[in-house]
């Protein structure tokens, strides 16, 4: 199997009204990936060697989209919207280079997975020249039936088209197909547009090759699978299917979910075995969190790398850039941000910490934060080893506090502080004696003149 060249064609033309968007449907995204590049990936993990996009609606930015995958897929443009065999043929070039295996698939059907690619592709293998990727829905209507004889795919019958006997069939088309390449364009070529809406359809092809002696099977898949994208409905329903999917594949790879439906993963998300993630946590894209971390309620990782032995949150937030190493932490209402804290380094309590270094066994106090903007630039803040760093400062960068400093609390640090030094930067405090109570007077005989005036 893995001998047989492949080539996928996506279909990724369709309009997207439904979704009341101005941006392309295949692009709407699903785990923060574009529902086209989640096809891409299924096509490739079945073995694709090469992918053929074909777009129209919003040809621009699919193609700019695509651009960004990796690896490329190659873009060819259907002109006219003129029926899914007229879709494949745009992509002429490609399959005239002679692939054993052609897997035609929609752009818009983002839970399909490599499993039932392979089981159709493995039936080319063993001599069908066409294999339709079936389901079996809890409500068949409207969908396209698959007729079958002796094991045999004889047609396609769409439910307008279908007798009181073939409507009873539960078994659909899901709309993906295998083609054996040998045969792939002189079947797509006799595909005619003699039908009300004068489209060229691919489902055609089944009862073409069967007309010519050539073997026609069906595989199946889940409904899930083959579920297609058309409204905001679906995108949501799909997104549900998703994280389900991915919530019980990181338990059963050793991590720990409390409340696994309250936790959101991005498509590339990765945790290490023996690590806790408690109720409600958001995995934006490229978050690596190594094993034995706990990440705990209500935080909100993105772009971010967290070590061996780490803990996260509650209510901590980690942007793009943040890296804790090794046993570090990053407590309650905290925000990281392009810095990196070193092992056993301590961000407890009310801080934010953005472009900088916090040193290894550093303590960062509560209500500390790094001045790291001016209004133009961004400026770094190196905080030493072991250094501390008092409740409610402000370190202004750029600056460097050295291994060791200690900086007091309610200080302003503009100033770069040795290692091991002390450093104060509030005003000096004054008592005067009686001017409390004063005060309180003052304040209270002007509270009730003003009750007065309003009576």
């Amino acid at each position: 199997m893995t001998e047989r060249s492949c080539l996928s064609i996506i279909l990724a033309a369709g309009e997207g009204t439904r979704m009341k968007s101005a941006k392309p449907k295949v692009l709407h995204e699903i785990a923060g990936l574009p529902m086209v590049a989640h096809v891409m990936n299924a096509a490739r993990g079945a073995g694709g060697t090469e992918v053929a996009l074909v777009i129209g609606h919003g040809a621009d930015e699919v193609r700019k989209a695509a651009g960004r995958f990796k690896p490329s897929p190659e873009i060819f443009t259907q002109e006219q919207r003129l029926g899914t065999a007229h879709a494949v043929l745009a992509a002429r070039e490609a399959i005239e280079q002679g692939y054993d295996d052609i897997l035609v698939m929609f752009g818009d059907t983002p839970l399909i997975e490599a499993e039932p690619l392979l089981a159709a592709r493995a039936k080319l293998a063993e001599g069908a020249a066409v294999v339709v990727v079936g389901f079996r829905p809890a409500d068949p209507a409207g969908y396209g039936r698959l007729i079958e004889r002796d094991g045999k795919l004889v047609a396609i019958r769409e439910d307008k088209d279908a007798s009181e006997a073939e409507r009873k069939i539960g078994f659909c088309n899901g709309g993906l197909m295998a083609i054996a390449g040998k045969h792939a364009m002189s079947l797509l070529e006799r595909v005619g547009n003699s039908n009300a809406k004068g489209e060229y359809y691919l489902t055609d092809i089944v009862e073409i090759a069967t007309s010519e002696g050539l073997e026609v099977v069906a595989t199946e898949a889940s409904a899930e699978s083959v579920l297609g994208i058309n409204n905001r409905s679906e995108l949501a329903e799909a997104e549900a299917i998703w994280q389900r999917r991915r919530r019980r594949q990181m338990m059963l790879s050793g991590v720990t979910l409390i409340a696994p439906e309250t936790v959101h993963f991005s498509h590339d998300t990765e945790i290490g075995a023996d690590t806790l993630v408690e109720p409600n946590v958001w995995f934006g894209p490229g978050v690596r969190v190594a094993e034995g971390a706990t990440i705990h309620a209500f935080s909100h990782l993105e772009g971010a790398s967290v070590a061996t032995g780490s803990q996260v949150g509650p209510f901590a937030r980690l942007r793009p850039g943040a890296e804790l190493q090794e046993k570090s932490k990053v407590g309650n209402f905290c925000e990281v941000k392009k810095a990196v804290i070193e092992k056993g380094a301590k961000v407890n309590h009310l801080t934010y910490i953005g472009d900088a270094r916090v040193g290894a066994g550093a303590n960062i106090g509560a209500g500390t934060i790094t001045c790291n903007y001016d209004g133009y630039g961004k400026h770094f803040t190196d905080i030493g080893a072991g250094a501390f760093i008092g409740s409610n400062s402000s370190l202004v960068a750029p600056i460097i506090l050295g291994d060791g400093a200690y900086v007091a609390s309610g200080s302003v640090i503009t100033e770069n502080v040795d290692g091991d030094a002390l450093a104060f930067g509030r005003a000096r405090q004054k008592a005067i004696p009686g001017k409390g109570r004063e005060l309180r007077e003052r304040f209270a005989a002007a509270a009730a003149a003003r009750k007065a005036e309003k009576e």
